[in-house]
């Protein structure tokens, strides 16, 4: 009972907890900063000012704020004046600025929040949010290295938006540099709608915007469900599995306990008539055996409530502090409703059979001396004895119909046990596709091509567009790796620097890698579409796509050092291993079109007859005078929060497991205690131990089929239910190879689980049947 609560406790704590928090720093924030639910960017060179305003009276608007100038997608780099020198100099990504009236005001739509420092006063400031600059080197300077002339701004303040609608903020007159830099200056609107409550109607509320403004004048729309996502996704990922489990372990709460106390009162009615004549009432009988099963409950509570807080600490902590939410802890209601709750329903549970105990007439009790022996189910015992099989299996197969009430408790353990394992081992294969698909393809290689001086060196340092950064020479090593003997296939990818106008501006800035050469062998998913096959058209990363609403056949556009490129989505793809956001297109469009693609690695395959040790000495007198060098495959990076999903489905797994096999122990012991005296005849009449344990095992593997033939399907089911929501957590659409994880070779082995189960709780009554002796079990009546 201690374990089953324990389980049930920490995954209720832990999805309970996880379901409040996560939510509720975003939720207070929005409201209190009075987020917008849509931020929308016009092209400035397609709508005026007044043209932007008139959008704010389209259907469905409640409230509207701008227009305001804005600048998207510029790059940066930290200034050189930083005073920590690792950081001097480096990358510091993209950003999207913004000039308002009164930047810190504390009214209207969209309120800033300053978390240090203050608010830019001169020309020459700005304010970042603290995720887009290095904290050591605040109060320094960050350059806009796509601009020609490179302007500078010092860094005076850490703020943001709740829903990321930008992230830097300058002065009317510091907004006016860059312009004056040669940005490119657009107009962007703030709304509120009637109803924005699901991606489908921010969607058609984008759409009614965009009816209201000059055709093609909307280039890009943030949702603050976005912003949302982001903020409490990987959090949030996790509750579905803990609340299914958590719901498992209270189901096995409440059997596990009516199993035990039930067991106890009909083991135990002479003992109920002895306390009885002593003179314990009804109450009091009821009370002593509800006490059985709510004080080592109460430890499995005890134990699980500080477990859930304890496992929420660090998956609360990244989604608290990107709010700026001071605790990353679950509130103490949690901590007290779900045990409290949890307590209740084993009281009730222990209860009923406890008051049937109390309730039991002391005379009857006395003259029963024990719990009566079971002598139902003849006509199955007859019809088994038929059967072609030892006379002991025979025996075990009939036992379940003498006492179908318990056969049932057996069947129910086993049930639920069944459905946790084909729950959970449907979860761990998901994951692991998971993990296997979305870092495939620019992963799958038998060997890499990177330049020489990146060999050794820590990976993004300098920005793709950094003259520091090296890139390799794609043609020179396209044609060298090609009259390599052994050279099966290879493709070449890289950062270009670019970065796509309507991403989302808050997390992980979006890249356009170009790519050159054929990746067909990598067998990278497509989640719907085509690849490209000609210049202009681009493959969309699929959280890119639910973020910014972009579907195959819109338009994309990609700015590279303040130069704009439109693409074609001809496909969205599932790939993750390059980020979260992400475009694919060809090398070749990027060159067309005047930008720079920037090939930075070689995925090449081997042919299977060739030694990589063999190929690399060649390969090395090719590439070096290219400035390139070979490099192993160590396998793709691990996904933290993948793997820590898996430990936990892993661990409580493993604990219904056990409680199921304990169920099964408790109702089998039961069983055997009263048919103590049958064994001993069986015995006397020459039943050997292990004839006795065959008896045993077999009485619950009837059980245990029919259990597991209801339970995987169950399983299977829970686990559909599951895996999307999760999927749907962190913005992403998993494909087939993920979601449908159940083959034959999967399902087979789940279904003997029901009887594996049953045998594995039935095994040491079995024994214990098997060593008593003959003569005891005789005497026993």
């Amino acid at each position: 009972m201690a374990l089953t609560t324990f389980a049930a406790v920490t995954s209720s704590v832990l999805s309970l907890g996880l379901l409040t928090v996560v939510q509720a720093p975003f939720e207070h924030a929005f409201s209190a900063r009075n987020g917008a639910h849509l931020a929308v960017q016009f092209d400035g060179s397609k709508v005026t000012t007044a043209q932007a305003a008139a959008t704010a009276h389209a259907a469905g608007v409640t409230e509207a704020a701008g227009p305001y100038p804005v600048a998207a997608a510029l790059d940066t780099t930290i200034g050189t004046d930083c005073s920590t020198k690792d950081q001097a100099g480096h990358d510091n990504g993209p950003v999207t600025v913004t000039t308002r009236p009164d930047l810190g005001s504390t009214s209207g739509m969209d309120q800033l929040a300053l978390t240090q420092g203050r608010w830019p006063t001169g020309p020459d400031e700005i304010a970042l949010p603290w995720q887009h600059y290095a904290t050591d080197c605040f109060g320094e300077s960050v350059v806009f290295s796509s601009l020609p002339g490179k302007p500078s701004f010092r860094v005076v303040g850490f703020a943001g938006s709740v829903t990321d609608s930008a992230t830097a903020f300058a002065t009317a007159d510091g907004f006016a540099r860059l312009t004056a830099a040669g940005a490119t200056s657009d107009e962007q609107m703030l709304y509120r709608f009637a109803k924005a409550g699901t991606a489908a109607d921010i969607a058609a509320d984008k759409q009614a915007i965009a009816a209201a403004a000059p055709a093609g004048a909307v280039e890009a729309g943030q949702s603050y469900l976005t912003a949302r996502q982001q903020a409490t996704g990987n959090a949030k990922a996790y509750v579905p599995f803990l609340i299914a489990f958590g719901i498992l372990g209270l189901f096995m709460s409440v059997l596990i306990i009516s199993i035990v106390v039930s067991g106890a009162v009909a083991s135990g009615i002479r003992r109920i008539g002895i306390l009885k004549s002593l003179g314990f009432t009804p109450a009091q009988v009821a009370r002593a055996y509800t006490a059985q099963a709510v004080i080592p409950a109460t430890l499995g509570l005890v134990l699980g409530t500080v477990s859930g807080n304890l496992l929420a600490v660090p998956i609360l902590d990244g989604a608290t502090k990107q709010l700026g939410a001071a605790s990353a802890t679950i509130p103490w209601w949690v901590s007290a409703v779900v045990p409290l709750g949890t307590l209740l329903v084993v009281g009730v549970t222990a209860a009923i059979p406890a008051l049937r105990a109390g309730r039991m007439p002391t005379v009857r009790a006395l003259v029963v001396g024990r719990a009566p022996r079971a002598g139902g189910g003849q006509a199955a015992k007859r019809l088994a004895s038929r059967l072609p099989l030892p006379r002991a299996v025979s025996l075990g197969l009939a036992q379940p119909f003498a006492r179908p009430a318990r056969a049932v408790l057996v069947g129910a353990a086993v049930l639920f046990g069944v459905v946790s394992v084909t729950f959970a081992v449907g979860l761990e294969s998901g994951f692991n596709k998971y993990l296997d698909t979305s870092t495939s393809g620019f992963n799958i290689a038998s060997k890499f091509v990177i330049p020489t001086a990146d060999v050794g060196v820590p990976w993004g340092l300098y920005g793709p567009n950094d003259p520091r950064t090296p890139h390799l020479d794609a043609a020179g090593v396209a044609a060298a790796l090609t009259g390599i003997p052994g050279t099966k296939a290879a493709f070449g990818s890289g950062d270009s620097g670019a970065t796509v106008v309507g991403a989302p501006t808050g997390g992980e800035p979006a890249k356009v890698f170009t790519v050159t050469g054929d990746f067909s062998w990598t067998h990278m998913e497509l989640l719907s579409g085509r690849w490209y096959s000609a210049p202009g058209e681009a493959v969309v990363g699929d959280k890119l796509a639910s973020a910014a609403g972009i579907h195959v056949g819109d338009d994309v556009t990609v700015v590279q050092q303040n130069r704009q490129l439109s693409l074609k989505v001809v496909g969205i793809n599932f790939d993750t291993n390059q980020g979260d956001y992400t475009v694919m297109t060809d090398a070749a469009g990027f060159t067309a079109a005047g930008l720079t693609p920037r090939i930075d690695q070689f995925n090449v395959e081997l042919a299977d007859n060739i030694d990589g040790t063999d190929w690399s000495t060649p390969a090395a007198a090719a590439l070096t005078p290219l400035n390139a060098s070979v490099q192993p495959n160590s396998g793709g990076g691990k996904n933290l929060v993948v793997i820590t999903m898996g430990a936990l489905v892993a661990t409580f797994t493993l604990m219904m497991i056990a409680v199921a096999a304990l169920g099964v122990l408790s109702t089998v012991v039961q069983d055997t205690r009263e048919r103590v005296h049958d064994l001993g005849i069986l015995k006397a009449l020459g039943m050997t131990p292990r004839q006795t344990v065959a008896m045993v095992l077999t009485s619950v593997s009837l059980t245990g089929l029919i259990a597991g033939l209801i339970g995987v399907p169950l399983g299977v089911a829970v686990e559909k239910a599951t895996l999307t929501p999760m999927g749907n957590a962190i913005g992403r659409h998993l494909p087939p190879s993920v979601s449908h994880v159940y083959t034959a070779g999967l399902l087979i082995p789940l279904l003997v689980g029901g009887i594996v189960i049953a045998l594995l709780g039935a095994l040491l009554p079995a024994v214990w049947a098997a060593r008593s002796r003959t003569a005891t079990a005789l005497r026993t009546e």
